[in-house]
């Protein structure tokens, strides 16, 4: 039978859909610290203060924006884009995109399109990932956002909102409508030299959607959702105030990964020392991710492997009333600069050659770092900065894979013309979906902990740090 601690996070946890299936493990003494936040990459724990709509709070030591409160209503302001976006989504399903005409012949492209031709030519695994990113992905996250803010808009929010709202935040990113976007206009500048290209309403659609989904982003407050009920009463978890008190010493100190609740234990806690099942969203705690360091280099190393055919195989192959060869990604770059589009060839070029490439040399600068266990602060900062970038560019090179996919799909001619992928497609996707698991799995705390940084809390001094220690191993457990 499954287990939860068979996932990165716990997806048969409390509250979970298939909750029967979950085995009971000892849940270890902590307390909820009142008051105090875990900055998600650097690793301090620090005093919260009230936001006010419109302040921003950022990490003391790295700069990190921890938390920010919109001047927007919560609940209201992002049910309305969302809201939006999903009407859009689902016209947009049965809606063309755009027509390819040559000499009386007319191919008519959907959403569906290009996963339906990838695997017809037998590249199932792209299919598959250009289908979850630019059809399914959309749609499931825009049908979690709207049964989080149902249930947020409840006086009593349901108990499933928290563990949905957990899994959100990990499938957003793969919900990649702008990147489609973007491929969608480089495949049409590729095709206005071959054929009459009609624009369908489907573009528009699209556009919208786009649009709908960034401002839902951008309203939406998951910290407000997380502190919208108080945490779940279990026997034997209380509640420990911060407030005009030392910080605990910050090994007896996690917080969830997910929701960012902060908690203090009797002992010392191991990095990666399994503490039971947050209270509040149900998934896996520990205070570091596990074997953050091993997984990040796998994948880095599979996706520099990777990298070298990806760029010397060709992606696909475009054939003209029987003449044609295959095409690099470099030679497409350079055809859009032959043909005057720089704006797009630069686009491309830096979506597709230089995040990759960035990517894997930062996560192995990060991860040198952390065995290096030595670099000085203004050095950690910098590659936090990095970090976060690292992280937000990573789906961008998808920009080459949705472009084959549309073009394949539209430029469906037999002898007079068409396009089809070729092998190096495959190894392309697989080194942007390496290189997105790499970062997603490394955990760059871990840099700042090997230099030394997170041995004590903010503004523990050694005498109130040893009462607290003390008054941590002696205290008895209570109700929250």
């Amino acid at each position: 039978m499954f287990r939860k601690d068979h996932f990165h996070k716990g997806l048969w946890s409390q509250g979970g859909a298939c909750s029967f299936l979950r085995h009971d493990v000892d849940q270890p003494a902590l307390k909820v610290v009142a008051g105090v936040d875990e900055c998600d990459v650097c690793g301090l724990f620090q005093h919260v203060p009230h936001l006010r709509p419109g302040h921003v709070l950022s990490c003391a030591r790295c700069g990190n924006t921890m938390a920010r409160r919109r001047r927007t209503s919560e609940i209201g302001g992002p049910l309305v884009f969302c809201l939006s976006a999903l009407a859009l989504y689902i016209v947009l399903l049965v809606s063309p995109l755009m027509t390819l005409n040559i000499y009386g012949r007319e191919n008519m492209v959907t959403l569906m399109s290009g996963p339906l031709e990838m695997a017809r030519q037998g590249y199932g695994s792209i299919a598959i990932l250009v289908a979850l990113a630019s059809v399914l992905m959309p749609g499931i996250v825009l049908v979690c956002m709207t049964l989080i803010l149902y249930g947020a808009s409840r006086d009593e929010m349901p108990r499933w909102v928290r563990p949905l709202l957990a899994w959100y935040e990990k499938l957003r990113p793969w919900s990649m409508v702008e990147v489609y976007v973007i491929g969608l206009l480089v495949a049409y500048t590729k095709l206005v030299d071959l054929a009459l290209v009609i624009l369908q309403p489907g573009v528009y659609l699209l556009g919208g959607l786009m649009v709908m989904m960034a401002a839902m982003d951008s309203a939406f407050d998951a910290d407000m959702i997380w502190r919208h009920r108080s945490v779940t009463r279990r026997p034997g978890l209380g509640m420990y105030m911060a407030e005009g008190r030392a910080l605990p010493p910050e090994k007896h100190m996690l917080s969830c990964h997910a929701c960012g609740l902060v908690f203090v234990a009797r002992g010392p806690v191991d990095d990666e020392r399994d503490m039971g099942d947050c209270p509040r969203c149900g998934q896996i705690l520990r205070r570091r991710k596990r074997n953050s360091l091993q997984a990040a280099m796998c994948f880095l190393v599979a996706a520099f492997i990777f990298y070298i055919p990806a760029n010397m195989l060709p992606v696909m192959a475009f054939v003209k009333v029987g003449h044609g060869h295959p095409s690099t990604i470099i030679s497409g770059v350079i055809q859009l600069w032959e043909a005057g589009l720089y704006f797009l060839a630069l686009l491309v070029l830096f979506a597709s050659i230089t995040v990759p490439v960035l990517k894997v040399f930062l996560l192995a600068l990060m991860i040198g770092c952390e065995c290096r266990g030595r670099a000085s602060h203004k050095v950690l900062k910098r590659l936090t900065g990095l970090y976060k970038v690292v992280v937000f560019i990573g789906r961008w090179s998808m920009i080459d894979v949705f472009m084959i996919s549309i073009l394949a799909a539209v430029v469906r001619f037999g002898f007079m013309a068409s396009v089809t992928a070729e092998l190096g497609v495959v190894f392309f996707a697989l080194v942007v979906v390496l290189t997105i698991f790499a970062a997603d799995l490394y955990d760059p705390r871990r840099m700042w902990d090997a230099a030394g940084y997170n041995r004590q809390g903010l503004g523990h001094s050694r005498q109130g740090g040893e009462e607290d220690v003390t008054e941590l191993r002696d205290m008895e457990p209570e109700k929250a």
